[in-house]
């Protein structure tokens, strides 16, 4: 079955060889996403709620670029630096899913930039 890359508008160039999304068989696969500006240099180091928010816009755009809602994620990966970022994720996690949440695994590891505070992988499935 033929894959689509998914890009949104204003899409940079990844610091790795990856697209943002892909779909395939109505179902969108969004890469690990990290809250990167335009230069890959990471945004707000120290503060895990902005990286969050930031990265979840950013998931938000490959998703509907590809035809469907925050409301079609039915798995999150979710990477964090710390522990004692959990609850920050959490709070703003829980904005951009108030209802059903979608199921999700949770780890702490080491990320690709020494700033990095929280990554973020998702999979939505979209029926088209």
């Amino acid at each position: 079955m033929p894959k689509k890359i998914v890009l949104p508008p204003g899409t940079h160039k990844p610091i790795a060889p990856f697209s943002p999304g892909t779909v395939a068989d109505g179902i969108v696969y969004v890469s690990g996403t990290l809250a990167f500006d335009k230069d890959n240099k990471i945004l707000f180091p120290g503060d895990a709620a902005a990286q969050t928010r930031h990265i979840l816009e950013v998931i938000k755009s490959v998703i509907e670029t590809a035809g469907g809602t925050m409301d079609d994620v039915t798995m999150n990966n979710i990477m964090l630096k710390s522990w004692d970022d959990y609850a920050a994720m959490n709070t703003v996690y829980a904005e951009y899913f108030p209802g059903d949440k979608p199921a999700r695994w949770c780890i702490v590891c080491g990320l690709v930039r020494p700033d990095a505070l929280v990554e973020i992988g998702s999979i939505a499935h979209i029926g088209k």
